[in-house]
């Protein structure tokens, strides 16, 4: 491995996320308007405010590492928007699509934790301390926003669900 190569995966890995959380950023909002559970509703807008402030945190990172913010498009997150498109053509209840949206925004806080625990280990390691600070702050949000959508999953009342198949 070259000496530039964690450079390189540090720039591919800053890249996606930039994209991810912009498409996010997007389907948060369609998201909080489809459901009617006032708590996921307020958990949805809630992550879409808090996803602006990450994309103005990254754009910090590509500053302090002296980088210009630029886009690499996230194909994980957008396969799982995919995802959420074509269970909506399904018509699914109000419901059936309540639980399947926490389900997708779980996915996606799994994925947001594991770039963003790697991004912040690779900055570490680099010895970008004022970006593996930012990088951590935003890990540990997204891992509040995963034990809140867990908590609202293991209190939501699944038997709305039966005779819906």
């Amino acid at each position: 491995m070259s000496a530039d190569s964690p450079n390189k995966v540090f720039k591919s890995e800053l890249q996606d996320m930039y994209s991810a959380e912009q498409q996010i950023l997007n389907a948060l909002e369609e998201m909080s308007e489809e459901v009617e559970n006032e708590e996921l509703r307020e958990a949805f807008s809630q992550h879409r405010e808090q996803t602006q402030g990450q994309i103005d945190r990254l754009e910090q990172v590509f500053e302090k590492v002296g980088m210009e913010p630029e886009a690499d498009e996230c194909k994980a997150i957008g396969g799982l928007i995919e995802e959420h498109e074509e269970f909506t053509q399904k018509d699914p209840s109000t419901s059936e699509l309540e639980v399947f949206d926490n389900v997708s925004a779980q996915k996606v806080e799994h994925y947001e934790i594991a770039s963003y625990g790697s991004l912040a280990k690779l900055a570490d390691q680099l010895g970008m301390d004022d970006a593996g600070d930012l990088l951590h702050e935003t890990l540990e949000e997204e891992e509040q926003t995963l034990n809140k959508l867990v908590n609202l999953a293991n209190d939501y009342d699944y038997s709305q669900l039966q005779g819906e198949a």
